[in-house]
């Protein structure tokens, strides 16, 4: 695995695991960024730790199929 792909999937885990805690408890997120205890914020909170979950999955695929494919040496 080269250092580029290695990047990656640290950063695809560090999204992931960031999205996951922030979709399934957004009120550690929303005190952590002091906002306000809001329905409007729960939602938005919410809808991007669903945006960075995905975005862990989108790139650690594609950093696992790059590596599987025989990637850059």
């Amino acid at each position: 695995m080269t250092r580029s792909l290695a990047i990656m999937a640290g950063v695809a885990g560090a999204a992931g695991a960031t999205g996951l805690a922030t979709l399934v408890r957004p009120k550690l997120a929303r005190d952590a960024l002091r906002l306000a205890d809001a329905e409007a914020t729960t939602y938005a909170l919410r809808i991007a730790g669903m945006m960075l979950f995905a975005l862990g999955l989108f790139l650690g695929g594609f950093a696992t199929v790059a590596t599987l494919a025989g990637g850059p040496v």
